[in-house]
This record gives structure tokens, sequence and C-alpha cells, in this order.
């Protein structure tokens, strides 16, 4: 499981970049609520999706990352057109010769493109009066009408997902801390330790895209990120408290426990699926699945191919075997860089003699008091 921590944090948003997107994020922040519009005297500005969750994933073949935002009018009402709210936002940005370059149109959103860094996409919220835990609403694809969503809340319920721990017999567990801030919140830049269930879902959404990549799937019937990270927080959620004996047995645990949270049903001779927001009525991350079906197939096809590579990783002996394997689900980049770090420390611990082998471990830099271990010689490859 070490190895697949380190693996996330290859797929992470680069330090570097991660500052330039806070930058982008606060100037967009002021821009906005300093417009002359009434709605946009009183709005709350606030990341949703990966970056706000901490599981951002690196994309396969392109550079840029995307970085969700909502922009909630307190002003507006969903008495108003959802184009019309979309409308003020959009005509703000187009109104800076800064960001009216950056511009683009996106069905639900406004998107501003910092080309091959990555995007904030802005999209028009209101209040859900209907709902009790917060709730905004948010406009359908063709903005024809307000659809319930809960981002806030969403990324709470995660977070008290998050800092739940699963018991481990010969591992560490992960330790989490955090907090949320509505309003224009802080850009998060420094990391934390990400705790266990954000690594799981980075390491299953690296995979799914590895796995579309791979069998050449139709990436419009790729599972989408919201599924996998509901489902995975659920299946984390249940096993709280169970114990384990390592790490890697929680992770299939976790993985293989996916399934239980989709409701089936067959109504007419039609199926239908619902994976639910946990906190609002009425959102259904599957509703795409009942139009067409064979997003569904996709989403339980690579379901079925993550958990058989997860044996395999499992049962893989050896350096050589488990870095091929791990190539496999995660592709070659992200496990070379980790493989490469685990390599050179090993070769600074050689060198500085503080290398062992411990009886049942293999090399270690560190020795318990439990453990016996015998030290490494350092090698010249002179024969001396």
């Amino acid at each position: 499981m070490e190895l697949l921590h380190e693996v996330s944090h290859t797929l992470d948003i680069p330090p570097g970049r991660k500052e330039e997107a806070a930058e982008r994020y606060d100037g967009v922040a002021r821009w906005l609520s300093q417009g002359d519009h009434p709605l946009l005297k009183d709005l709350s500005l606030y990341l949703q999706g990966s970056v706000a969750l901490g599981t951002v994933v690196k994309p396969l073949g392109i550079a840029e990352f995307d970085v969700d935002l909502v922009c909630l009018l307190l002003g507006a009402s969903s008495g108003m057109e959802p184009a019309e709210v979309k409308k003020i936002i959009g005509d703000r940005l187009a109104a800076s010769g800064h960001y009216a370059p950056l511009l683009e149109e996106m069905p639900r959103c406004w998107r501003l493109n910092y080309a091959d860094r990555f995007h904030l996409d802005i999209t028009p919220s209101v209040e859900n009066p209907a709902c009790l835990n917060g709730g905004e609403l948010v406009p359908d694809k063709a903005l024809r009408k307000w659809k319930p969503s809960n981002p806030i809340g969403y990324r709470r319920d995660f977070e008290t997902k998050a800092a739940l721990t699963l018991r481990i017999r010969v591992t560490k567990a992960f330790d989490e801390a955090g907090g949320i801030r509505a309003d224009i919140e802080p850009f998060p830049v420094q990391a934390t330790e990400k705790g266990m269930l954000r690594i799981i879902v980075q390491v299953a959404k690296r995979h799914r895209d590895v796995h579309v990549d791979r069998y050449g799937i139709d990436a419009s019937l790729a599972p989408i990120s919201v599924i996998l990270t509901t489902l995975l927080a659920q299946s984390y959620a249940a096993l709280a408290g169970t114990t384990f004996d390592t790490e890697y047995d929680a992770l299939v645990a976790v993985v293989g426990g996916m399934t239980r949270f989709i409701r089936h049903d067959v109504v007419d001779g039609r199926h239908l699926w619902f994976i639910m927001n946990p906190t609002t009525r009425g959102e259904n991350f599957a509703e795409k699945w009942n139009r067409k079906p064979a997003r569904a197939k996709a989403f339980f096809e690579w379901h079925a191919r993550a958990l058989a590579d997860l044996e395999t990783l499992g049962s893989a002996e050896g350096h050589d075997q488990v870095r091929r394997k791990m190539e496999g689900m995660f592709g070659p980049r992200p496990v070379g860089k980790v493989f490469a770090a685990m390599e050179a420390g090993l070769a600074a611990a050689r060198r500085s003699g503080s290398l062992h082998v411990a009886a049942g471990i293999g090399l270690t830099t560190g020795v318990t008091p439990l453990l016996a271990a015998t030290p490494v010689r350092s090698n010249t490859f002179y024969g001396r």
C-alpha cells in the first residue's frame, strides 16, 4: 500500500501549478465580486470536485488540470431562468480585458482556459430552499431547468468519511486533518496528509483512465469521477472500524464493496440505476446510465478489471514483477517515478551504511528493536 501511496502523490497537481491556479482563482473571485450587477454584490465562490476533495489525478496525455468552481448568487432564485443567471457571470468575465480572451462558454458553465496549464470551470448556482442540508440548484445541460446539487454538503460528507479509520494489524494507518470554508475560501495550496480514502480514490481514478485508454473505450462511456468517489466513500465508511491484516487488504475490500451502494430497479422491463447524492434529494449521479445503458456496462466492466488487477498485484512477487503489474494498472510514468525514488533511497542508504536486511522483510533503511537485521556493505563495484 505504501507504493500506492507514493503513486497517488505523483498524480497530484504539481506545487507550482497549484500555486498558479490559486492566484488565478483569487483574481477571478475579486473580479466577480466587484461587478456592478446587483446580484454580484452578494455571491459565494468556492471549489468543488477533485481539487476541493484532494483527489486530483493528472489527465493522461494532456497537461491541463480541471479546476471546478461554483459561483452561488445569493440574491438570485430558482424563479430566474438558468441561462439568465449564467449570463450575468459570463458578461462580467467578458468585460475584463484579461479574462475575455480566455473565456469559453460551456453548456452549463464558463471556462477560463490557461493553455497547457489548467482551466477554471465556473458553474452558476442559486439556493435550493427545498434542501434542508443547505443545497443549491445548478443549470441542467440545456439551461432549461434547475437541478439539485450540494457541493459544500458533499465535500463535508466526504471529509467526514475520510476522517474515519480502518484498523490495520501490521502497518500504520493514515492520519487525516482538514476543514472547509465557504464564501470565497482560500485555495488549498499546502498539501496535508491525504488519508487512506483519498489515496484509494486517486488510484481508482487513475486505473480507470489507464483502462479506458488501453482498451480503446469511448471516453464518453467511462465511469465519471463523482460516481467512483461516491461509491468508494460509502464503501470505505461502511468498513470503518473493521480490522484488516494489511492496508492492501483494506483497499481490495473498499473497491470490492463499491457495487453494494448502487440501486438497480427493473420497471416495465427497463433497467434503472440509482447512485444518489447522499447530501441532497433528487440528484442521481447515474442518471446518464438510464439514458445510455452502455455507461452502466462500462462501469461494471471497469470494476471487474480493477478487482482482477488488484488480485494479480497482490500475488506478485519480487521487485520487477510488482513494478510490471503496477505499470499495467497505473501507467509507466507515475510508477517509474516511484520506483526511481525508491531505488535512489536504497542506494543512498547503502552508501551511508544504513541499509539492512531484516528477516521476513528484506531490504530496509530502519531497524526496530524487534527485528534482527544485518547491515549491507557499500558496493563500490570494484570488488573492494
